[in-house]
């Protein structure tokens, strides 16, 4: 197999991937509005719903599908990953109530695997030392894909609300003919792990995995880190019209602008920051970033700055990687895809309870008698949150485990 061709292919999946993820944001408040017929604040509600039903799922299929992998090989599993994405934006784009749209989002969270397969991927093809970097590299595909992906939906929201849903499924749809065609298979016999139900369970999945040295609590500081950072998906639509009056374009631009900002941290910051400072202190700078542009968030009152202030929040990005890096090396090459269904589950989880904690308390700072007016809350919980992250990380170095541990 030609790695340098596999990852460029895995970069590219990754990117278009993104893309039709990114494609949507700009219009979701639009959308639940017109087939809710309700105000602002009660689209920030449905749209945690609609983000936390994805969650759940995800949350309880993620480790059947990362076992699934391991077993069946990395291909059909993203390939079918794709299929079902391009079905989930048809039925968005049709959609004319919420209960369908609801529908939509259960399905796709049942089969979402293709950011998890790409880990996986992307540990198969990796000697232990090149992970973190080259999961920087994944993380600035998607950075890419933020920045194509919300422009082009602010460009196609001109044509309709419903426009960048029939872009994104497209993009879906091209995609998985693009990977049928040259993705090769990463799972050797070698590799290659008995599927068993029993580990497939999330919990049980959780209790394997955090049996090795150190990974335990490295996916509960990841758990608490994904319900802060998840703050920016879930409300940012709603926060930049309420905060700023920003429009679905500028909702977009906004995105653009700190997808650009993002991939160029993960692109060219990641190796050179964890080969001067380590995994762990990289993940823990990054850390303190992202808390310093949370607090910032809460009190800015100027578009432009925030565009701004989202340059300087990217580079707290660098503390994904670290810690990715650090789960991975701890884990054995025949659990890889087993560890990354688990660190979906936990990212599904803190997508489960984010939607819960941000878009209710932006509800409640913004309901029409509140008794403050603070779209900017949201951003004050997960700065707790951070910190909480950096109390669970300073306490002590987490080293990862030893090779074949």
């Amino acid at each position: 197999m030609n790695n340098r061709l596999t990852l460029v292919f895995i970069l590219a999946t990754v990117l278009i991937d993104a893309i039709g993820i990114g494609i949507i944001f700009p219009v979701m408040p639009d959308l639940i509005e017109n087939v809710t017929g309700g105000t602002l604040s009660d689209a920030s509600l449905w749209g945690g719903v609609l983000a936390a039903s994805f969650a759940v799922m995800q949350f309880v299929f993620g480790p059947v599908v990362g076992n699934l992998s391991d077993r069946f090989g990395r291909r059909p599993v993203m390939l079918a990953a794709l299929a079902v994405m391009a079905f989930d934006y048809t039925i968005m784009a049709v959609a004319g109530t919420i209960w369908l749209l609801l529908i939509g989002r259960v399905v796709a969270g049942a089969t979402a695997a293709t950011y998890t397969t790409a880990y996986a991927y992307m540990a198969d093809i990796s000697a232990k030392k090149d992970r973190a970097r080259n999961f920087g590299l994944i993380g600035a595909g998607f950075g890419l894909g933020y920045i194509a992906g919300p422009f082009l939906g602010s460009l196609l929201s001109t044509l309709g609300i419903r426009a960048p849903f029939w872009g994104a499924a497209a993009l879906a749809a091209t995609n998985l003919a693009f990977g049928f065609a040259i993705l090769p298979e990463s799972v050797t016999d070698r590799i290659r792990r008995p599927f068993s139900w029993a580990r497939a369970n999330p919990l049980n999945s959780f209790r394997v995995i955090g049996q090795l040295p150190g990974l335990g609590r490295l996916l509960t500081l990841y758990l608490v880190y994904s319900v802060a950072l998840h703050v920016y998906e879930t409300v940012w639509a709603y926060y930049g019209k309420a905060q700023f009056g920003w429009t679905p374009y500028m909702i977009g631009i906004s995105l653009a602008a700190y997808g650009l900002f993002y991939t160029l941290v993960q692109a060219f910051a990641i190796g050179p920051v964890i080969r001067r400072f380590g995994e762990y202190r990289a993940a823990f700078y990054g850390l303190i970033i992202e808390l310093i542009a949370c607090v910032v968030f809460v009190f800015l009152t100027s578009g432009p700055a925030a565009i701004a202030l989202t340059a300087f929040a990217a580079l707290g990005s660098i503390c994904g990687p670290a810690m990715q890096g650090m789960m991975s090396n701890g884990t054995p090459d025949d659990q890889q895809g087993e560890l990354q269904g688990v660190v979906a589950s936990m990212t599904a989880l803190g997508m489960i309870l984010s939607p819960a904690l941000m878009n209710g308390t932006f509800w409640w700072f913004t309901r029409p008698g509140a008794a403050i007016h603070a779209p900017g809350a949201p951003f004050a919980l997960a700065a707790l949150l951070l910190v909480g992250c950096c109390i669970i990380l300073g306490a002590r170095p987490i080293e990862a485990a030893p090779d074949g541990v």
